[in-house]
């Protein structure tokens, strides 16, 4: 069944934000959203300088302190794939109330906690909310912004999914250097309640939402499959020391995912699905989002690695390491507006195909960084990588969901972030497990090792890229567009 069949055979358009669109309230509820979000997302990376200090704080060691980004990243994982039914029970202004509710409530946690548990817990919190905004953001922008203007505000949309997570580590760098740990959640908590209360002034949504039945049984069948494959790729280093329990994560997150896949399949039929998965018939969507995960992958896991061999490698310090991941993250926050609006008068193809060789070229070049490398190099390679990022994530966001029909906006959406959660704990393991291996096996020690082991990260990384590269001509342009 080809994109445009299935888009004309949609019925109607399901619970959205229909009334703001009527009122003209479009434009600033969408950017309300935006800058809620990327405030939210912010968190995914934005401890990973500052484990060290909380390391200290806390006497916790590092496989610890870890938890504080993989349980931010596993509890998104399991949260995002019920946003299909909750974008559909509940509206706008309600889900925007308790997303905002749920990220103050645990940044504050964050902010004051006495323990390590306290801490976790905050960000187990703040992710619950997290999970709930993009989801949200990505359906406000498909149902209410017309198909010829939608890339220039998905190109605003990725600066939230791909930057942020991007410029975190920047942000905690200069937050942790000067004023402290503490300060990372207390510089957002202000921003976040002024987010919200606009928020709560621009969002009037008071349209008719559905009254879908909620299977319980794949609530929990999600939780197994989507967190513990989440949490077996975030602890794969654990395997590489004898332990089994990321193994068995991953076994039984498999097993419970193809029992999940067959049970979505069987309740698409009665209406009480809780993921839809009909967006997976869709050619284009199927392409854009394997390449969006390689992307993701690529990204996150170079966020982890490239900070590690600064810091052990070439010896800078965390604020300088935070400045020298700042270019490549502007640079693409930046273009990413830009390319959108391309995307809107030219397609997908002609930015998705060498954008995608940018981005595998970039891992390719990081490849080459040694032991002396000049950190100029590595800021341009990065940014080589990164503009590569910027024009991938906007023309696969809009093409992938605008090519399904308008009833699976909310289910496309949540399959999307979801893929990217696995995506992302999947690059990260992969690139720092590869790191550890190749540091290992080194004939040298110290920094030389930790260049070597760098290099093989970013060969795997080159290796991820080549499938983006490969699979980029398949993106089919929208006949909207034509």
């Amino acid at each position: 069944m080809s994109d445009v069949q299935l888009r004309e055979e949609t019925p109607a358009l399901p619970p959205a934000i229909e009334t703001e669109k009527a009122t003209g309230r479009v434009g600033p509820v969408i950017t309300v959203l935006v800058l809620s979000a990327l405030i939210m997302i912010l968190n995914e990376t934005v401890l990973s300088v500052a484990l060290p200090s909380i390391m200290g704080d806390f006497e916790v060691t590092a496989g610890t302190a870890q938890w504080l980004t993989t349980g931010f990243m596993l509890t998104m994982a399991v949260v995002i794939p019920t946003t299909g039914y909750l974008l559909q029970r509940f509206t706008t202004r309600t889900l925007f109330t308790a997303a905002l509710v749920l990220f103050l409530v645990g940044t504050v946690l964050a902010g004051i906690a006495p323990a390590f548990a306290v801490i976790l817990l905050g960000r187990v919190v703040q992710a619950c909310g997290t999970a709930i905004i993009l989801p949200l953001l990505m359906t406000t922008t498909l149902t209410s912004v017309p198909v010829e203007k939608r890339g220039a505000v998905m190109g605003l949309n990725s600066v939230v999914i791909s930057v942020a997570p991007a410029i975190g580590p920047t942000i905690s760098g200069v937050v942790v250097d000067t004023l402290g740990w503490r300060w990372v959640f207390g510089l957002m908590l202000p921003l976040a309640a002024i987010a919200f209360v606009v928020g709560l002034l621009l969002i009037k949504a008071t349209h008719d939402v559905t009254r879908p039945r909620l299977d319980v049984g794949s609530v929990v069948l999600s939780v197994f499959a989507f967190g513990g494959i989440v949490y077996g790729l975030a602890s794969i280093e654990a395997l590489l020391d004898g332990g089994l329990a990321p193994l068995a994560s991953l076994v039984i997150g498999v097993l419970a995912l193809v029992v999940f896949v067959r049970r979505q399949t069987r309740l698409q039929r009665t209406g009480s699905v809780l993921l839809d998965l009909r967006p997976f018939t869709v050619p284009t969507f199927r392409v854009s989002v394997i390449i969006v995960m390689v992307a993701m992958a690529t990204m996150l896991g170079t966020v982890v690695v490239l900070p590690i061999y600064l810091q052990a490698g070439l010896g800078v310090s965390v604020l300088t390491t935070g400045l020298l991941m700042l270019p490549g993250g502007l640079i693409q926050g930046l273009l990413s507006p830009f390319v959108g609006r391309l995307y809107d008068k030219v397609g997908p193809r002609p930015i998705v195909i060498p954008g995608a060789i940018l981005l595998c070229g970039g891992q390719w070049l990081l490849s080459t960084i040694g032991a002396h490398t000049s950190p100029g190099v590595v800021v341009a390679w990065h940014v080589i990588f990164c503009i590569g990022m910027s024009m991938l994530m906007t023309p696969l966001m809009t093409v992938s969901l605008s090519a399904l029909p308008r009833e699976l906006y909310a289910h496309g959406s949540a399959i999307m972030n979801t893929l990217q959660q696995l995506a992302g704990a999947a690059g990260t393991a992969l690139l720092v497990a590869a790191m550890t291996i190749g540091a290992a096996a080194a004939s040298g020690s110290g920094a030389q090792a930790q260049a070597v082991g760098t290099q093989k990260a970013f060969l795997l990384g080159g290796c991820l890229g080549l499938i983006a590269v490969v699979a980029a001509p398949f993106v089919k342009r929208l006949r909207a567009h034509d």
